[in-house]
């Protein structure tokens, strides 16, 4: 038998997606449930795959199956292509798997030719809408299958529209809807050297193939990349008898909801027009009418679709989005399927139907897509306001931010402290700027993906920041920036939307976020499901309070580093730096020491009886140093410290590598200046031991970075273990040593670490680097590239590459476990806060997974559904 390609709307069902595609699998189940359905038939998304597959050609055998489906159409309906008396119409749709609104194309009223035209005018006489229809069709079929611009079928409509005097499409009378079909094929003959196709099959035919095209349009592709749905599913093609609702004022159309998608609130909502097609609701040309007015107009076309609402709830166990028609006051639904919504909606609706029993606790908790939750988590503009974007960079970190433009970290902190709300502008951040990406509301830059320095910083303070602006042109010695012609300058206010990576010019106003009861309700039952502990990124006191009311149970990732960018410590860091002895290096530690305690003792204060990880000092010295061209700074450093320019020069031409990332930094440094490590751990047990006084329980986990040698990680350990026996704090305070797992050699040698270590943590920004062979600021230039080729699904740096870098994660937890059963091994990279990464790291057998503060309970949403979709696989 030859595979089945084709399948009438009553062969299919909604458990068919993959194969009908979303849009096909619910008209078979509306079909089959009873819902007034036009008929009609599917191709399924698998002839889309050999089209591609086949270089654009088909298998014979779809143009049997296609035309047997026809029949079987025109039998159902009693009407047949190009018939005198009754002429089948029909629609074209796409529908992939996964819905994809507006992303494809769509054709109306197929099957219209000069002669049919006339039979359809004098069967429904109303010839208006025979034409009207006509004209629409030649507009779809010359702009979705001869890409001829619609703007140019729009031109000859405004032309007569202008000679009549007219200004709304339903003035049109029939003569000028004749006279506009004459002008819109003498356009299609132009643009294309043929005359318009009279030939139904062969109208479906270039239809079909055009809708097949669609899947890989610019837009549906971006959309594909943005939603994270593979480009090899492809989409099916649907062909539905055509119903019309611009038959008069007894006809109409409309779109609505089975609940407000914007607030969740259960009732009916929608839109619809009356003597319209179901493009005139979208296109805005006229204003539509509340649904519930329909009750006025007719009011048993209104009880029919208050009972359908009930019915696909009752059949989907969600909020569904669908589209009908009414033709001479009957009602046919032409597409359902689960609505797009807002995040505070979907957490309602899920609770909501819980509590209605429509579903289960665990599907409730399995209907939120977790990383929707990061429109409650940060401030968010207005949406009753409209703007004007300026220009579009990368969504790097949610939220909105209104402030002036300042263009260097030590304006944007003396700006705040004179009480300015700014936004930090640079061409791309460095630690160094951590202090100024502290004090700003938000963050701009030209340069730099969604993994930047300024993205990761950015997320881990849940400050809004846009990242890569390509069309911004920055002149930061200027201090202003021009994009299209526009120049912005320091003190100009602008805004970012950190959602969609919109850059606007002026005051955006801001709302507030509001973490609802619902909200609550569904956070209390997806921890009863999961099994991941949710730790935190959190670097400062302040932080680590957010992360802890936002459910976090610990911290993951002290990075130490940027406590030493303050500009309190900063000179002193720099002194240790160049000092050209132990003794002196240990003078300027000291220093820094008392503020390390005051850095511990808040997050302990904060975290108590929660573990917090630190990790010893990491970045390559050179940070924390200018660069050479940068006279000005070096020339300050001299006078405040004493030494000589050309000192300073030769200490930062000294430590310049050709790649930092792989040179002297992490344990590397504390192995060569234990002093820096032996200050650390000092400052630590006296933090831990002075808020001990005050009742509050301190869990230091010490964390040794970039480990690739178990000797690296025993000398290191020792350090530990002696500076916890000087300062008192064995046997008093409960400490453990661990280390990161961040060089390849080390997740080879997991076993050997294990005797040793105490917990281990995935460093998997780093991890991803050493083990891909990519440098994360440079990759941005290739990886858009390779994830649209499908060489790589999705960004390694965003979402964890399961294959290459997985299976390293993988074998070095087995190897762990093998060696020490109870091992704690966690995750700390920006992947921690990643929905597929933390599912991944619950399947391997992690205990925890750490993410910036603001990610915490997309975490722990994420991680009660890995858990649940597990207990399910197991129960079949």
């Amino acid at each position: 038998m030859s595979e089945k390609l084709v399948y009438m709307f009553e062969e299919g069902n909604k458990t068919m997606k993959m194969l009908l595609g979303g849009k096909g699998a619910n008209l078979a189940d509306m079909t089959n449930i009873g819902l007034p359905v036009p008929y009609g038939f599917t191709i399924t998304t698998d002839v889309c795959k050999n089209y591609y597959g086949n270089g654009g050609e088909h298998s014979p055998e779809l143009d049997i199956q296609m035309m047997n489906a026809i029949k079987k159409l025109e039998s159902k309906t009693g009407k047949k292509f190009n018939d005198s008396k009754k002429p089948l119409l029909v629609s074209v749709r796409s529908g992939a798997p996964a819905s994809m609104p507006g992303m494809m194309d769509t054709i109306l009223n197929l099957g219209l030719n000069d002669i049919v035209v006339e039979t359809l005018a004098k069967e429904s006489n109303n010839p208006r809408f025979a034409f009207d229809s006509y004209r629409r069709f030649i507009t779809m079929f010359g702009d979705v299958v001869m890409n001829i611009t619609r703007i140019k079928f729009e031109d000859l409509m405004d032309e007569i529209k202008t000679i009549n005097k007219i200004k709304l499409d339903t003035e049109l009378d029939v003569e000028m809807l004749k006279e506009l079909v004459l002008k819109f094929k003498s356009l299609y003959k132009k643009e294309t050297g043929e005359d318009f196709p009279q030939d139904p099959i062969e109208q479906l035919k270039r239809a079909r193939d055009a809708v097949f095209k669609s899947w890989m349009n610019d837009r549906a592709i971006i959309y594909r990349r943005l939603n994270n749905v593979p480009n090899d599913w492809g989409t099916a093609v649907n062909v539905q008898e055509m119903v019309f609702g611009n038959m008069g004022e007894d006809s109409g159309t409309g779109v609505a909801f089975t609940r407000n998608p914007s607030n969740g609130e259960n009732k009916f909502y929608g839109e619809f027009l009356m003597n319209a097609q179901g493009e005139d609701v979208v296109a805005g040309i006229r204003t539509p009418k509340h649904v519930e007015e329909l009750k006025k107009i007719f009011p048993k076309v209104y009880d029919e679709l208050v009972e359908i609402r009930s019915k696909l709830e009752s059949a989907y166990k969600d909020m569904q989005d669908f589209e009908f028609t009414i033709e001479h006051e009957k009602l046919y639904m032409l597409q359902t399927r689960n609505g797009k919504r807002t995040a505070t909606a979907a957490v309602k609706i899920a609770v909501d139907m819980f509590e209605e029993k429509l579903i289960s606790k665990e599907d409730a908790v399995l209907r939120i897509e977790p990383s929707t939750l990061d429109q409650l988590l940060h401030k968010q503009f207005d949406p009753k306001f409209k703007y004007d974007v300026l220009t579009e960079g990368l969504p790097a970190s949610p939220g909105a931010a209104v402030g002036k433009v300042v263009f260097n970290a030590l304006d944007a902190k003396m700006w705040v402290e004179k009480g300015e709300k700014v936004i930090l502008v640079r061409l791309e951040t460095s630690p160094e700027d951590i202090e100024g990406m502290h004090s700003a509301v938000g963050i701009l830059t030209a340069r730099g993906g969604m993994t930047s320095h300024a993205a990761v910083v950015a997320r881990g303070m849940g400050k809004c920041c846009v990242s890569g602006c390509d069309e911004i042109t920055m002149d930061e010695k200027g201090k202003k920036f021009t994009c299209k012609g526009t120049v912005v300058k320091e003190g100009d206010i602008i805004s970012l939307n950190g959602s969609t990576g919109h850059v606007i010019i002026g005051s955006v106003p801001v709302v507030e976020p509001t973490l609802s009861g619902d909200f609550a309700t569904l956070m209390k039952w997806a921890d009863e499901f999961r099994l991941l502990k949710i730790r935190t990124n959190a670097d400062t006191p302040k932080d680590a309070k957010i992360a802890r009311d936002f459910g976090a149970e610990g911290i993951g990732l002290v990075r130490t580093e940027h406590m030493f960018f303050d500009s309190n410590r900063i000179k002193a860091v720099r002194e240790m730096i160049l000092s050209k002895n132990v003794e002196d290096r240990k003078k300027a530690l000291a220093k820094i020491e008392p503020f390390q305690v005051e850095d511990f003792e808040g997050i302990f204060s904060v975290m108590d009886g929660l573990p917090v990880i630190i990790r010893m000092l990491d970045p390559p010295l050179h940070e924390f140093l200018p660069k050479i061209e940068q006279e000005k700074e070096i020339q300050e450093i001299s006078k405040e410290l004493g030494y000589d320019s050309k000192e300073i020069i030769e200490k930062i031409e000294s430590l310049h590598e050709f790649n930092p990332m792989l040179g002297f930094r992490g344990c590397r440094l504390a192995i060569i200046y234990p002093e820096i490590m032996e200050m650390q751990i000092r400052a630590i047990f006296t933090a831990a031991m002075n808020v001990s006084k005050n009742k509050i329980k301190a869990l230091p986990e010490i964390e040794i970075p970039l480990v690739g040698n178990v000797k690296e990680y025993e000398i290191l350990s020792k350090i530990v273990h002696r500076i916890a026996l000087e300062k008192g704090a064995k046997g008093k305070i409960h400490y453990k040593v661990g280390t990161m797992i961040e060089v390849p050699r080390a997740a080879l040698i997991a076993g050997i670490l294990a005797e040793k270590a105490e917990f281990m943590s995935f460093g998997t920004n780093d991890l991803t680097q050493m083990t891909c062979g990519f440098s994360r600021d440079d990759a941005a230039k290739f990886l858009a590239p390779y994830v649209e080729k499908g060489i790589y699904a999705m960004d390694p740096f965003q979402s964890i590459d399961q294959e290459g870098v997985g299976l390293l994660m993988k074998q070095t937890v087995k190897s762990a476990r093998e060696i020490n059963p109870e091992i704690d091994i966690g995750i700390c990279g920006e992947h921690g806060g990643d929905p597929t990464s933390v599912e991944f790291c619950h399947n391997i057998g992690m205990s925890n997974v750490s993410c910036s503060p603001y990610r915490v309970p997309i975490a722990r949403l994420a991680a009660a559904q890995a858990a649940i979709k597990n207990n399910r696989k197991k129960d079949d």
